[in-house]
This record gives C-alpha cells, sequence and structure tokens, in this order.
C-alpha cells in the first residue's frame, strides 16, 4: 500500500506538474479516440500500450474482456458502451484479448474455478468460445496453443455479442461505428488484429482499418 501512497506523491509532484495545462484541459471534457474494451488482468495497461494520453480512451474492463449480450446483464458492461457510443460518439470500439489469460484458462478447465461461483457464472458469456474450441479443435491437444486459440476465438465472440447491443448495432448498421478485435501478446510487446478477409489475427500493423462486417461463428 506504501508503494502506491508514494506513487500518488511522485505524480503530483512530478507527472501532474509536467503535464498541468493538459490536465487542466481534462474538466472541459474528454478527447476520445475509442472505447477500449480488456481485461481486468494487471499486465495489461491500455494506455501504455496505445501510448494515449489521459482523456482520450474510455476504458472496459472485465474478466476475459467479456462483453454479456444485451439484455442478458443490465449492468456496468452495458452502460458503458451505451454511454460511450449514445453520448460520447465513439468512432471505434477495440476488443482485445491477452496471452496467458487466466479467465480463458478457467473456461477451458472448470475445475479450476469451481470454488469460484461468481466467476464460473460469468464465463458462461462466453459459452460459445469453449464450444468452439472443444468441438472445432479437437486435434489442437498443446495446451500453450489451445489457450491462444481460445483467448483469439473469445474476442470474436465478445465482437459478436457487441453487436447485440442496440446502440452498437444501429451505429454500426450507419456507418458510423467500426469495431476491431485485438489479442495483446505481453511478453512481447505483440499486438495483432482480426482480419475477416484472412480469417486471421495478424499483426495490427498489417491490418487494413476495419468496415463494419460480419464474421461467421463458428470458423471452419
Amino acid at each position: 500500500m506504501q508503494k502506491l501512497v508514494d506513487g500518488i506523491h511522485k505524480f503530483q509532484s512530478e507527472s501532474f506538474s509536467q503535464d498541468q495545462k493538459l490536465f487542466e484541459t481534462l474538466a472541459d471534457g474528454q478527447n476520445l479516440l475509442a472505447l477500449f474494451i480488456t481485461c481486468s488482468d494487471s499486465r495489461i495497461d491500455p494506455n501504455r500500450l496505445t501510448q494515449t494520453k489521459p482523456g482520450e480512451l474510455f476504458i472496459q474492463r472485465t474478466a476475459g474482456n467479456i462483453v454479456p449480450p444485451y439484455g442478458s446483464v443490465f449492468a456496468g458492461e452495458a452502460c458503458t458502451i451505451e454511454y460511450a457510443v449514445m453520448a460520447l460518439g465513439i468512432k471505434d470500439i477495440i476488443i482485445c484479448g491477452h496471452s496467458h489469460c487466466g479467465a480463458m484458462g478457467g473456461l477451458l478447465d472448470p475445475d479450476s474455478i469451481e470454488q469460484m461461483p461468481a466467476v464460473k457464472e460469468y464465463l458462461k458469456h462466453a459459452e460459445a468460445t469453449r464450444r468452439i474450441v472443444n468441438e472445432n479443435y479437437k486435434h489442437l491437444t498443446d495446451p500453450a496453443k489451445r489457450l491462444t486459440l481460445t483467448v483469439e476465438e473469445n474476442v470474436l465472440v465478445q465482437l459478436e455479442s457487441l453487436k447485440t447491443h442496440p446502440s452498437v448495432a444501429a451505429a454500426v448498421g450507419r456507418g458510423d461505428l467500426k469495431l476491431h478485435g485485438w489479442v495483446y501478446k505481453f511478453e512481447t510487446g505483440e499486438v495483432f488484429g482480426y482480419t475477416p478477409e484472412k480469417n486471421a489475427f495478424l499483426p495490427v500493423e498489417d491490418v487494413e482499418p476495419a468496415t463494419p462486417g460480419d464474421r461467421t461463428l463458428p470458423p471452419i
């Protein structure tokens, strides 16, 4: 805890004073580039990853970067998405999974979360991910590769779930909103973006800006 308090003192005496004008402008509102939906995992720092400043990313964090389908849970997730699209006029939404995801590990190994009923219940929103991996990739037995595939498939499943939110569906239909699927490999710093044309995750710098479109699930 002391490290956190010391960090606040350092922020106030150094970082804040260096960027005081920036922080003062935040009182006038946000200058948002995207809604960034990612995992609660502490190893992901969205602002550091994207080199963005305060006021530029609207961030939503949930276990396994899960987006419950609209109407299933009227809680923080639905509220954040709706507000971002309708009140803040977000033009891009990114769902970003990551390597070594504990939530996806629990999805593949239900026994490991048996004593965590809340986690077990929440991961039901990724049941399609589990079924896709178990039924379509039976040949993939290597645990590390299986987890990586699960992380990727879950990003795509959650993108489909995101489109069940009326505000998102309407904005995508008007061409006012674009959806993006990313996977961050934190041990190497690499970020991969999904490209529908090749049905694959490619280095994000090689992925053309996304246009609204559907992805058929499950994959062949």
